[in-house]
Protein backbone atom coordinates (compact mmCIF):
# COMPACT_ATOMS: atom_id res chain seq x y z
CA UNK A 1 0.00 0.00 0.00
CA UNK A 2 2.53 2.39 -0.98
CA UNK A 3 0.25 4.34 -3.64
CA UNK A 4 -1.02 7.92 -2.51
CA UNK A 5 -4.49 8.14 -2.20
CA UNK A 6 -6.50 11.72 -1.90
CA UNK A 7 -9.98 11.74 -0.53
CA UNK A 8 -11.39 14.97 -2.21
CA UNK A 9 -14.34 16.97 -0.33
CA UNK A 10 -13.99 14.88 2.85
CA UNK A 11 -16.79 15.04 4.48
CA UNK A 12 -18.59 12.49 6.90
CA UNK A 13 -18.22 9.43 4.15
CA UNK A 14 -15.07 11.04 2.78
CA UNK A 15 -13.69 10.37 6.60
CA UNK A 16 -15.43 7.37 7.47
CA UNK A 17 -13.73 5.90 4.39
CA UNK A 18 -10.19 7.87 5.68
CA UNK A 19 -10.57 5.92 8.87
CA UNK A 20 -11.30 2.88 7.39
CA UNK A 21 -8.10 2.65 5.16
CA UNK A 22 -6.28 3.57 8.18
CA UNK A 23 -7.57 0.66 9.92
CA UNK A 24 -7.07 -1.75 7.22
CA UNK A 25 -3.53 -1.12 6.89
CA UNK A 26 -3.21 2.28 4.66
CA UNK A 27 -0.13 4.28 6.32
CA UNK A 28 -1.53 8.12 7.07
CA UNK A 29 1.55 9.78 5.30
CA UNK A 30 0.29 8.06 2.19
CA UNK A 31 -3.56 9.68 2.70
CA UNK A 32 -3.86 12.84 1.60
CA UNK A 33 -7.13 14.99 1.99
CA UNK A 34 -9.08 18.12 0.75
CA UNK A 35 -11.57 20.31 2.62
CA UNK A 36 -13.38 23.38 2.28
CA UNK A 37 -12.66 25.23 5.55
CA UNK A 38 -9.01 25.31 7.26
CA UNK A 39 -10.40 24.21 10.54
CA UNK A 40 -11.90 21.36 9.50
CA UNK A 41 -8.70 20.15 7.49
CA UNK A 42 -6.73 20.84 10.42
CA UNK A 43 -9.42 18.54 12.57
CA UNK A 44 -8.30 15.60 9.97
CA UNK A 45 -4.90 15.93 10.71
CA UNK A 46 -5.38 15.97 14.32
CA UNK A 47 -7.65 13.09 14.28
CA UNK A 48 -5.70 10.66 11.41
CA UNK A 49 -2.21 11.73 10.91
CA UNK A 50 -2.95 12.41 7.64
CA UNK A 51 -1.83 15.77 5.21
CA UNK A 52 -4.20 17.83 4.04
CA UNK A 53 -3.91 19.62 0.55
CA UNK A 54 -5.14 21.83 -1.97
CA UNK A 55 -7.06 19.88 -5.01
CA UNK A 56 -4.68 20.99 -7.48
CA UNK A 57 -1.95 19.50 -5.06
CA UNK A 58 -3.63 16.02 -4.93
CA UNK A 59 -4.28 15.77 -8.26
CA UNK A 60 -0.15 16.34 -8.80
CA UNK A 61 0.63 13.89 -6.35
CA UNK A 62 -1.45 10.98 -5.20
CA UNK A 63 -2.06 8.08 -7.52
CA UNK A 64 -5.67 7.91 -6.69
CA UNK A 65 -8.27 10.68 -6.57
CA UNK A 66 -11.39 9.93 -4.75
CA UNK A 67 -14.12 12.38 -5.27
CA UNK A 68 -16.47 12.10 -2.28
CA UNK A 69 -18.42 15.49 -2.96
CA UNK A 70 -21.94 16.28 -3.66
CA UNK A 71 -23.16 15.68 -7.20
CA UNK A 72 -24.24 19.50 -7.94
CA UNK A 73 -20.27 20.15 -6.88
CA UNK A 74 -18.81 18.03 -9.35
CA UNK A 75 -18.37 20.39 -12.32
CA UNK A 76 -16.64 22.60 -10.27
CA UNK A 77 -14.25 20.59 -8.49
CA UNK A 78 -13.29 18.99 -12.26
CA UNK A 79 -12.77 22.56 -13.36
CA UNK A 80 -10.39 22.66 -10.60
CA UNK A 81 -8.88 19.81 -11.18
CA UNK A 82 -8.42 19.04 -14.49
CA UNK A 83 -5.29 21.65 -15.35
CA UNK A 84 -3.43 19.50 -12.77
CA UNK A 85 -4.53 15.34 -13.57
CA UNK A 86 -2.29 13.21 -15.72
CA UNK A 87 -4.27 10.54 -17.63
CA UNK A 88 -2.15 7.87 -15.30
CA UNK A 89 -4.17 8.93 -12.06
CA UNK A 90 -7.09 6.29 -11.30
CA UNK A 91 -10.25 8.56 -10.65
CA UNK A 92 -12.66 7.37 -8.32
CA UNK A 93 -16.07 9.16 -8.25
CA UNK A 94 -18.13 8.77 -5.30
CA UNK A 95 -21.21 11.06 -6.55
CA UNK A 96 -24.69 10.22 -7.26
CA UNK A 97 -25.89 10.15 -11.05
CA UNK A 98 -21.95 11.05 -12.21
CA UNK A 99 -21.50 8.84 -15.10
CA UNK A 100 -18.10 7.68 -16.04
CA UNK A 101 -18.25 9.26 -19.33
CA UNK A 102 -18.76 12.52 -17.92
CA UNK A 103 -16.03 12.66 -16.23
CA UNK A 104 -14.11 10.90 -18.76
CA UNK A 105 -14.70 14.31 -20.94
CA UNK A 106 -13.74 16.62 -18.75
CA UNK A 107 -10.64 14.84 -17.61
CA UNK A 108 -7.42 14.11 -19.65
CA UNK A 109 -8.50 11.70 -22.83
CA UNK A 110 -7.34 8.04 -21.22
CA UNK A 111 -7.92 8.78 -17.76
CA UNK A 112 -9.19 5.50 -16.10
CA UNK A 113 -12.39 5.97 -14.31
CA UNK A 114 -14.00 4.15 -11.89
CA UNK A 115 -17.72 5.08 -10.20
CA UNK A 116 -18.74 3.86 -6.70
CA UNK A 117 -22.06 4.12 -4.53
CA UNK A 118 -21.66 3.23 -1.67
CA UNK A 119 -23.86 4.62 1.58
CA UNK A 120 -23.58 5.94 4.98
CA UNK A 121 -23.25 2.52 6.93
CA UNK A 122 -19.73 3.32 5.86
CA UNK A 123 -19.59 4.87 9.41
CA UNK A 124 -19.95 1.93 11.06
CA UNK A 125 -18.17 -0.42 8.68
CA UNK A 126 -21.68 -2.15 7.23
CA UNK A 127 -21.16 -0.29 3.84
CA UNK A 128 -22.89 -1.37 0.13
CA UNK A 129 -20.32 -0.18 -2.50
CA UNK A 130 -21.32 -1.15 -5.93
CA UNK A 131 -18.11 -0.55 -8.32
CA UNK A 132 -18.60 0.45 -11.97
CA UNK A 133 -15.19 0.50 -14.60
CA UNK A 134 -15.37 3.37 -16.64
CA UNK A 135 -14.09 2.78 -20.78
CA UNK A 136 -10.04 2.87 -19.49
CA UNK A 137 -10.15 1.09 -15.96
CA UNK A 138 -8.53 -2.31 -16.20
CA UNK A 139 -9.54 -4.68 -13.95
CA UNK A 140 -6.75 -3.60 -11.71
CA UNK A 141 -7.95 -0.63 -11.01
CA UNK A 142 -11.55 -1.92 -10.31
CA UNK A 143 -9.83 -4.36 -7.40
CA UNK A 144 -8.06 -1.11 -6.23
CA UNK A 145 -11.18 0.50 -5.79
CA UNK A 146 -12.60 -2.89 -3.96
CA UNK A 147 -9.51 -2.44 -1.88
CA UNK A 148 -10.30 1.02 -1.02
CA UNK A 149 -14.28 0.42 -0.32
CA UNK A 150 -13.86 -2.75 1.04
CA UNK A 151 -12.49 -1.36 4.46
CA UNK A 152 -15.94 0.21 5.54
CA UNK A 153 -17.85 -3.19 4.08
CA UNK A 154 -19.22 -5.19 1.18
CA UNK A 155 -18.49 -4.03 -2.20
CA UNK A 156 -20.47 -5.56 -5.97
CA UNK A 157 -19.25 -5.24 -9.60
CA UNK A 158 -22.09 -4.26 -11.84
CA UNK A 159 -22.18 -2.41 -15.34
CA UNK A 160 -22.96 0.87 -15.01
CA UNK A 161 -26.05 0.10 -16.62
CA UNK A 162 -27.54 -1.16 -13.39
CA UNK A 163 -25.87 1.75 -11.62
CA UNK A 164 -28.97 4.14 -11.02
CA UNK A 165 -31.19 1.03 -9.71
CA UNK A 166 -28.37 0.25 -7.35
CA UNK A 167 -28.79 3.71 -5.88
CA UNK A 168 -32.11 3.47 -5.84
CA UNK A 169 -31.28 0.07 -3.41
CA UNK A 170 -28.45 0.51 -1.92
CA UNK A 171 -27.16 4.14 -1.72
CA UNK A 172 -31.17 5.56 -0.48
CA UNK A 173 -31.69 2.41 1.12
CA UNK A 174 -30.91 2.98 5.18
CA UNK A 175 -32.82 5.94 4.36
CA UNK A 176 -35.85 3.38 3.80
CA UNK A 177 -34.83 1.59 6.84
CA UNK A 178 -34.69 4.42 8.90
CA UNK A 179 -38.10 5.54 8.02
CA UNK A 180 -39.93 2.07 8.61
CA UNK A 181 -37.84 1.95 12.27
CA UNK A 182 -39.53 5.65 12.92
CA UNK A 183 -42.92 4.75 11.38
CA UNK A 184 -42.89 1.63 14.31
CA UNK A 185 -41.47 3.58 17.03
CA UNK A 186 -44.79 5.21 16.26
CA UNK A 187 -46.79 2.77 16.44
CA UNK A 188 -45.43 1.26 19.47
CA UNK A 189 -46.38 4.50 21.27
CA UNK A 190 -49.56 4.45 19.55
CA UNK A 191 -49.65 0.75 21.36
CA UNK A 192 -49.06 2.11 25.03
CA UNK A 193 -45.69 1.58 25.27
CA UNK A 194 -43.01 4.44 26.22
CA UNK A 195 -40.85 5.90 23.34
CA UNK A 196 -37.65 4.47 24.47
CA UNK A 197 -38.70 0.80 24.53
CA UNK A 198 -40.28 0.85 21.34
CA UNK A 199 -37.73 2.24 19.84
CA UNK A 200 -35.21 -0.88 21.51
CA UNK A 201 -37.69 -3.49 20.67
CA UNK A 202 -37.87 -2.18 16.97
CA UNK A 203 -34.31 -1.87 16.58
CA UNK A 204 -32.99 -5.22 18.18
CA UNK A 205 -35.81 -6.85 15.66
CA UNK A 206 -34.36 -5.07 12.60
CA UNK A 207 -30.73 -6.40 13.48
CA UNK A 208 -31.36 -9.74 14.54
CA UNK A 209 -33.66 -10.13 10.90
CA UNK A 210 -30.95 -8.71 9.16
CA UNK A 211 -28.51 -10.90 10.59
CA UNK A 212 -30.82 -14.27 9.58
CA UNK A 213 -31.19 -12.92 6.23
CA UNK A 214 -27.44 -11.92 5.81
CA UNK A 215 -26.48 -15.33 7.33
CA UNK A 216 -29.02 -17.74 6.79
CA UNK A 217 -29.17 -18.57 3.63
CA UNK A 218 -32.69 -18.66 3.11
CA UNK A 219 -35.25 -16.43 1.28
CA UNK A 220 -37.01 -13.75 3.02
CA UNK A 221 -40.70 -15.37 2.24
CA UNK A 222 -39.16 -18.46 4.14
CA UNK A 223 -37.92 -16.61 6.73
CA UNK A 224 -41.24 -14.26 7.09
CA UNK A 225 -43.50 -17.68 6.69
CA UNK A 226 -41.14 -19.25 9.81
CA UNK A 227 -42.75 -16.04 11.85
CA UNK A 228 -46.88 -16.21 10.03
CA UNK A 229 -48.54 -18.36 11.91
CA UNK A 230 -51.87 -20.12 10.80
CA UNK A 231 -54.44 -16.77 12.14
CA UNK A 232 -52.29 -15.74 14.49
CA UNK A 233 -51.05 -11.79 14.96
CA UNK A 234 -47.97 -11.76 11.95
CA UNK A 235 -50.62 -12.78 9.46
CA UNK A 236 -53.07 -10.00 10.67
CA UNK A 237 -50.71 -7.43 10.54
CA UNK A 238 -49.28 -8.45 6.51
CA UNK A 239 -53.09 -8.43 5.78
CA UNK A 240 -53.01 -5.17 6.74
CA UNK A 241 -49.57 -4.06 5.08
CA UNK A 242 -51.11 -5.53 1.43
CA UNK A 243 -54.27 -3.81 2.26
CA UNK A 244 -52.98 -0.46 2.22
CA UNK A 245 -50.14 -1.53 -0.82
CA UNK A 246 -47.12 -1.25 1.04
CA UNK A 247 -45.39 -3.67 -1.27
CA UNK A 248 -46.60 -1.31 -4.04
CA UNK A 249 -45.41 2.08 -2.49
CA UNK A 250 -41.97 0.47 -2.02
CA UNK A 251 -41.54 -0.38 -5.79
CA UNK A 252 -42.89 3.20 -6.55
CA UNK A 253 -40.40 4.78 -4.26
CA UNK A 254 -37.03 3.06 -5.44
CA UNK A 255 -38.85 3.48 -9.55
CA UNK A 256 -38.67 7.36 -8.51
CA UNK A 257 -35.45 7.09 -6.75
CA UNK A 258 -33.97 5.14 -9.78
CA UNK A 259 -35.26 7.93 -12.20
CA UNK A 260 -33.84 10.68 -9.89
CA UNK A 261 -30.36 9.66 -10.51
CA UNK A 262 -30.82 9.17 -14.13
CA UNK A 263 -32.08 12.67 -13.82
CA UNK A 264 -28.83 13.63 -12.10
CA UNK A 265 -26.89 11.94 -14.90
CA UNK A 266 -28.92 13.89 -17.42
CA UNK A 267 -27.72 17.17 -15.51
CA UNK A 268 -31.55 18.32 -14.60
CA UNK A 269 -31.28 19.90 -10.96
CA UNK A 270 -35.21 19.99 -11.06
Amino acid sequence: MTQKVAVLGTGKIGEALLSGMIRAGWTPADLLVTTRRADRAEQLRTRYGVTPVTNAEAAKSADTLILTVKPQDMGTLLTELAPHTPADRLVISGAAGITTASLEDRLSPGTPVVRVMTNTPALVDEAMSVISAGTHATPEHVAHAEEIFGAVGKTLQVPESQQDACTALSGSGPAYFFYLVEAMTDAGILLGLPRDKAHDLIVQSAIGAATMLRDSGEHPVKLRENVTSPAGTTINAIRELENHGVRAALIAALEAARDRSRELASGSNG
